[in-house]
């Protein structure tokens, strides 16, 4: 039969056994098809479905207040001891808690953490995270970045709450433009630069724009970063290899009709070489003659450990190059901050294509990394940052003495290396096999190719910006005994 009880919301305005009077309300639909027979179905059974569901659904979500059972008796026409019993029931079956002095909570669940880029959802988190693509976040500068929020709100003009341009704010615009011509090289006119949640968005709108309705051929470094691919991929890109060697990507194996080519200048991911300057010149002269972009993906460029940082690619050749930055790196994914310093004919297309992506990025977080740069309070927390990466580095250089056949590429810079196997030693799959086993997460270098085939160089990915100051020595010790076969 149908129960032919309302929906309904349950309101707790009384004062609860924990004292307060926070109201509580609660929908629930009881309109639930009950089976028949005896033991089948009743008022209990709907109450204790409708709130089972809205605990699964994440309706409740954990530490959700419930109603007393006087209360949700009251406003739903039941018993109280239906009410009570069915509290009871799914207290039993771990779906709620009963608190003594704070009545009934829905009960707290582990949530599922996200796998770096590249990776699925809910991948359990490791003892030991070593893999690469994450600074130090217990790092980032709480109390600076609370005060740049303090004195930025305490300037900006009320419309600035309302909505803007699609660019961004101008006051970083103009911050970043002094900021990436002095320390990285760039030539950026704030009316050049579009601010965007992250790399990832900028890439996205870029594939689109250069799309125009078709599919753009987009060169990709080989190897690269898996994740990356797969957005231009689902942007409506087609994705071809450009091969990489000592001297970085090799600009004589672009295909014709290729309408981007994407590279990391500075510090190739994963490899760790520097775009060699016969290189640079080449890249840009091809992207002249064939009338496309080359886009600068310059994740980690702040740091550098050998001398001063690379200067960007795009300052050789602004007409013809895409810069996308971004402060995942120095202060912290979460902050969904990037930028992006546009060619001229590009300003408008990509304006217009975050504008219905998603209107404009946050403003509140723009204003604030604004004040941080204007401070060179920013400046100070790389500065800071640098000094931190390049002490890891160096501990997991001495942990890996040449002796021993693991040799590391691509240390002169950035947040990872890359650590080639022992040519009699394990390959790269039982090493991966052995870290799991410690708990211990690492990056793997097969992952990365295009067509992962026989022969192709193995090694792996070491992140050691990821763990905290605290973890790192930890970590380093889990790592020399997978390698070293220790206990």
């Amino acid at each position: 039969m149908r129960d032919s009880w309302p929906t309904f919301a349950a309101s707790d305005q009384s004062d609860a056994a924990a004292g307060s009077a926070s109201g509580v309300d609660l929908h629930l639909d009881l309109r639930l098809e009950l089976p028949a027979g005896p033991g089948g179905g009743g008022r209990r059974a709907a109450l204790e479905r409708a709130l089972r569901d809205a605990v699964r659904s994440g309706r409740l979500a954990p530490g959700a207040r419930l109603p007393s059972t006087r209360r949700l008796a009251e406003e739903a026409g039941l018993a109280r001891g239906t009410v009570k019993a069915a509290y009871d029931q799914l207290t039993a079956e771990g779906y709620l808690t009963a608190r003594q002095g704070s009545g009934t909570v829905v009960a707290g669940r582990p949530a599922p953490r996200p796998a770096k880029p590249g990776g699925g959802p809910g991948a359990p988190r490791p003892r030991h995270d070593l893999r690469p693509g994450s600074p130090d976040v217990t790092a980032f500068p709480t109390s600076v970045w609370l005060r740049a929020t303090r004195h930025a709100l305490a300037a900006v003009p009320s419309a600035a709450y309302d909505y803007g341009d699609p660019r961004g704010r101008p006051e970083l615009r103009a911050a970043l433009a002094e900021y990436l011509g002095r320390a990285r090289g760039v030539l950026a006119d704030p009316e050049r630069i579009v601010v965007t949640s992250g790399y990832v968005q900028g890439l996205a709108l870029l594939v689109g724009v250069l799309g125009g309705g078709s599919r753009p051929v987009i060169a990709m470094e080989d190897p690269g970063l898996p994740f990356h691919r797969e957005v231009v991929r689902r942007n409506g890109g087609r994705v071809v290899p450009l091969p990489t060697d000592a001297r970085g990507a090799r600009p004589d194996a672009l295909p014709p009709g290729t309408a981007a080519a994407v590279v990391t200048p500075a510090h190739q991911y994963p490899t760790g070489v520097t775009l060699h300057p016969v290189r640079r010149r080449a890249l840009t002269a091809w992207a002249r003659e064939a009338g496309a972009v080359v886009v600068e993906d310059d994740y980690d460029g702040e740091f550098r450990y050998d001398r001063q940082p690379v200067g960007a690619l795009q300052g050789t050749a602004p007409d013809h190059v895409v810069y996308l930055g971004t402060a995942s790196k120095t202060l912290g994914p979460a902050l969904r901050l990037g930028w992006m310093v546009l060619p001229p004919h590009l300003v408008e297309p990509v304006a217009e294509a975050k504008l219905y992506s998603d209107y404009h990025t946050g403003a509140v977080g723009q204003l604030a990394l604004a004040d941080l740069i204007a401070t060179h309070a920013y400046d100070r927390h790389v500065r800071a940052c640098r000094l931190r990466y390049r002490r890891r580095r160096d501990l997991l250089l001495a942990r890996l003495p040449p002796a021993d056949g693991f040799h590391a590429r691509g240390i002169a810079a950035g947040l990872h290396a890359l650590v080639d196997l022992p040519a009699d030693g394990p390959d790269e799959a039982a090493v991966l096999r052995r870290a799991a086993a410690y708990s211990l997460a690492l990056g793997s270098l097969t992952d990365h190719w295009h067509s992962p085939a026989p022969g192709r160089p193995q090694g792996l990915i070491v992140g050691y910006g990821t763990p905290s100051e605290g973890g790192y020595p930890a970590a380093l010790r889990a790592l020399t005994r997978v390698l070293h076969g220790g206990p």
